[in-house]
């Protein structure tokens, strides 16, 4: 790729591939991986990779296809493509997994500290520049990320989208409510896994053996087979690691080790995602940008995730390397830093900053018939109740009238309501779609919340981005009326003239997902109990949508969805007494 002021590394190497090539670690284990180096005499800069997959499938032979779940976890990108324009590139198994020695470290920081120490081995091989990257999206960006952290000298710059960095909030407790149906499928991708228990240890076997008894007796875990399973038989390899996490319920150390704490972010990092992933990936793309300080970029693309095995953001990733590993001034750190795929309209903006400059967020209230409106709440005004249970979950849904105008929504979005429930307990689905003009949904981005863990970090929070501490659960009142704001994960959609926006607030995600992609923001548990949820929206209890709107509804939405009264009656006589009392 090149332009009329630029041009990048040009393809112009044969490709030497290292079979069950070997790092050694200090402890005595060794990371085993493929390295694949460009035919030259010369030293070359370094991209490497680390991940608990089987690496043959990484890189093979095999067309791409679309993002789905039985390839998803091809991640390493394509190593010819790099070491052909001369880039070593080396793709590594983390302990525990493949032919690398140890145990599994489920995403702790051990497998960070032996990511740092084998870029500085690496970087010291006679055929290395000395300088290093990390690529690979996913597991290889999330474990880039904590790297970066560590500063190892030689690493320069990582290429990390679809990044995960909070596993509690985004992977395995979605608002406080335990979300195994990714980490069910997930744990079956992971190759020659070796995993022992890192909970017990910390708490011993007596507390141990307590807590798998406690979840025993859970009706919500155990009415799940797989989960139930698992914690009859808690020594499996392929269970351990899933015992941890459903014994670690709350926001405790198990996770905070396992979080990135942005301590250190000096290394140049390019960070992103895809609208779709707001199950998974996305809320940490935007808390990546928000909090590095060093050199950066983000880039979130259309809902469609990347084809696997991955090869796509090949040039974007090269045109990062060769500035700050080759020192080829691409001119990519002088355009704007954000790049936002714009769903509706199939364009590309950009934007200095995130949120974007120009959003207004604007309360959109629940009222009574379903309605999602600015108006401000009538003094007639109550609530709208819907039943749950394990035979039938039933939904509050709110629309808005059809739109006049042509509206961008980019941004966070919060639903901040006023609920009450029958039960010591509600497990909140939130979600907002725009309702196409020939009726169908497309559904925009999801939210959750366990209501017991409503209590918010105040510091940590922004009024478009609650955060909630999950430090303890607080049983609801039955019949009590509570507040809660649910943080949606960001979306983006140009809603066209004659489309509404829509609301639905459910106590289980019982639907159909749209795709693979969007089935990351499913597979919950439930209640296994019968309950009624009432949504309060009085003046007194002003239920409402926060929606960030970017572009468009100068004017608001009308009521009337834009059509014009037809004649009818008027009470002359009623008008005419009026002024005649005057």
């Amino acid at each position: 790729m090149f332009t009329t002021s630029w041009e990048l590394s040009a393809r112009q190497y044969d490709v030497a591939v290292e079979e069950d090539f070997e790092i050694p670690l200090a402890d005595g284990n060794v990371l085993v991986g493929v390295l694949f180096r460009p035919v030259t005499d010369e030293p070359v800069p370094l991209l490497v990779g680390f991940h608990p997959y089987n690496n043959e499938f990484q890189f093979g032979p095999i067309y791409p296809v679309g993002f789905g779940l039985q390839r998803g976890w091809m991640e390493a990108g394509d190593p010819y493509f790099f070491a052909r324009r001369g880039y070593a590139h080396g793709v590594f198994n983390v302990r525990g997994s493949g032919k690398s020695t140890g145990t599994f470290q489920f995403m702790g920081r051990t497998e960070a500290d032996d990511a740092a120490e084998a870029i500085g081995w690496l970087a010291a091989q006679p055929w290395c520049s000395g300088n290093v990257g990390m690529f690979g999206v996913s597991y290889f960006s999330r474990l880039a990320i904590h790297v970066a952290m560590r500063e190892p000298a030689a690493l320069k710059a990582i290429f990390a989208p679809y990044g995960l960095t909070d596993i509690y909030r985004d992977l395995a407790y979605h608002g406080g409510i335990l979300t195994y149906g990714f980490l069910v499928g997930w744990r079956e991708k992971l190759d020659a896994l070796r995993y022992e228990s890192l909970h017990r240890p910390r708490v011993g076997e007596e507390a141990y053996r307590a807590g798998i008894a406690a979840l025993l007796a859970d009706d919500d875990v155990c009415a799940v087979p797989a989960l139930r399973a698992a914690l009859e038989n808690p020594d499996s390899r392929h269970n351990a690691f899933l015992v941890d996490v459903l014994l670690n319920q709350l926001d405790s150390e198990f996770f905070a080790e396992r979080r990135v704490d942005y301590r250190a972010t000096s290394v140049p990092a390019f960070f992103g995602a895809c609208w779709g992933i707001y199950g998974l990936q996305l809320t940490s793309a935007f808390r990546n940008w928000q909090q590095w300080q060093g050199p950066k970029k983000l880039m979130i693309g259309p809902a469609v995730y990347l084809d696997r095995p991955l090869y796509q953001l090949q040039y974007q990733s090269l045109r990062w390397f060769d500035h700050w590993l080759k020192g080829n001034d691409t001119g990519f750190m002088d355009e704007d830093p954000v790049e936002l795929f714009m769903p509706g309209k199939g364009t590309w903006r950009t934007a200095t900053r995130w949120p974007l400059p120009e959003t207004q967020w604007t309360p959109f209230y629940l009222h009574q018939d379903g309605l999602l409106s600015e108006h401000e709440l009538w003094d007639f005004e109550t609530s709208t109740g819907f039943s749950d249970s394990p035979f039938m979950h039933g939904a509050a849904t709110f629309l808005s009238p059809p739109l006049v105008e042509n509206t961008d929504l980019v941004g966070p979005t919060v639903f901040d309501g006023y609920i009450s429930t029958t039960d010591t307990e509600a497990l909140l689905f939130v979600s907002v779609f725009a309702v196409r003009t020939d009726g169908t949904e497309e559904e925009l981005s999801r939210g959750w919340l366990r209501a017991s863990q409503r209590e918010l970090d105040e510091a940590g929070s922004e009024p478009w981005l609650p955060r909630h501490l999950h430090q303890r659960r607080q049983p609801l009142t039955p019949g009590e009326v509570y507040r809660v704001q649910v943080a949606l994960a960001p979306m983006a959609r140009e809603l066209k003239v004659g489309e509404r926006i829509g609301l639905r607030i459910k106590l289980a995600d019982d639907e159909q997902p749209m795709d693979p992609l969007r089935a990351t923001a499913f597979g919950h548990i439930r209640r296994e109990l019968a309950a009624r949820l009432t949504v309060h929206h009085s003046p007194g209890q002003p239920s409402s949508l926060l929606l960030p709107v970017t572009a468009g509804n100068r004017i608001g939405t009308y009521l009337s969805g834009g059509k014009l009264e037809a004649p009818g009656p008027i009470p002359v006589a009623k008008i005419q007494r009026l002024k005649r009392d005057e």
